[in-house]
C-alpha cells in the first residue's frame, strides 16, 4: 500500500481525503505542522507528500524549500483558489503538480497516480533498475534507467518532472511540440486555462542546462505554440 504524508492544518481535510483515499489503495498520515510535516518526509517512509501551501509556523513553501534541499520526493501543493503566485513559486521550488482549493478528492487521486507513475514508485517491488543505452544529444547525456543526466561531464541535478520533459523532448528534438502535448504526456493530465505549469518547469529545466556552447538556447520558446529543442 502506497503512503501519502498530508501536511496540512486542515485536520477535517485530512480526515476527509484519509476517509477516499484508503480504499482507493493508499494509507494517509495526516500532519499539522510544517516542521514536524517535514521531519517526517525526511524520515523516507513517505511516498509522496501532499503540502498545503498556507499554515501557521513554518508554511508550506519553506518546507517545500527544506524538503528539495535534500529529498526528491514526490510532492503535490495545494494552494488557494487564484493564488497563482504561490503556484509558480511552488514549481519553481520543485513541486511536481498543484491543485486548487476547494478541490474534488477525486482530482487529488488522479494528480497522485500522474506523479507516482513518473517517479516509477507505483510498481511495488520495482528492485534496482539496470542502466540502459543513454539518449545522447550534444553535451547532453541522459540516462533513463537511474534517471540521471550529464551535460559536459558535469551531473545536472533535475526534479523528477524535469527529467521526464527533458526524455521527451530528446526523443522529440527539432520537432515542436505544443504545451498541450507536453502537459499529456509529462503531467498526465489536460492544460487547463491559465495554468503555467509546462512554462514553469521548462523554464527551470533550460536554466539548469543552460544555453549550448555555441550560446544557442537548448529549448526554444515557440510564441503561441509550445516549446523546440534544438538540434
Amino acid at each position: 500500500m502506497l503512503h501519502v504524508l498530508v501536511i496540512d492544518d486542515d485536520r477535517e481535510l485530512t480526515a476527509l481525503l484519509a476517509e477516499f483515499m484508503e480504499p482507493e489503495g493508499f494509507s494517509v498520515e495526516g500532519v499539522q505542522d510544517g516542521a514536524e510535516g517535514l521531519e517526517k518526509a525526511l524520515g523516507g517512509k513517505a511516498d509522496l507528500v501532499v503540502l498545503d501551501v498556507m499554515m501557521p509556523g513554518m508554511g508550506g513553501l519553506e518546507v517545500l524549500r527544506r524538503l528539495r534541499a535534500k529529498s526528491l520526493m514526490p510532492v503535490i501543493m495545494l494552494t488557494a483558489r487564484g493564488e497563482e503566485v504561490d503556484r509558480i513559486i511552488g514549481l519553481e521550488i520543485g513541486a511536481d503538480d498543484y491543485l486548487g482549493k476547494p478541490f474534488n478528492p477525486r482530482e487529488l487521486v488522479a494528480r497522485i497516480r500522474a506523479v507516482l507513475r513518473r517517479s516509477d514508485r507505483e510498481s511495488e517491488g520495482a528492485g534496482i533498475v539496470e542502466e540502459s543505452r543513454p539518449l545522447e544529444l550534444g553535451d547532453v547525456r541522459l540516462y533513463p534507467g537511474s534517471r540521471r543526466v550529464v551535460r559536459g561531464g558535469e551531473p545536472v541535478s533535475l526534479t523528477m518532472v524535469e527529467f521526464d520533459f527533458l526524455t521527451l523532448f530528446l526523443t522529440h528534438a527539432g520537432e515542436t511540440m505544443e504545451r498541450e502535448q507536453l502537459s499529456a504526456e509529462v503531467l498526465g493530465r489536460p492544460l487547463g486555462a491559465y495554468d503555467r505549469s509546462v512554462d514553469v518547469h521548462v523554464s527551470s529545466l533550460r536554466r539548469k542546462l543552460g544555453p549550448r556552447s555555441d550560446g544557442v538556447e537548448r529549448i526554444r520558446a515557440i510564441r503561441g505554440v509550445g516549446y523546440l529543442y534544438t538540434e
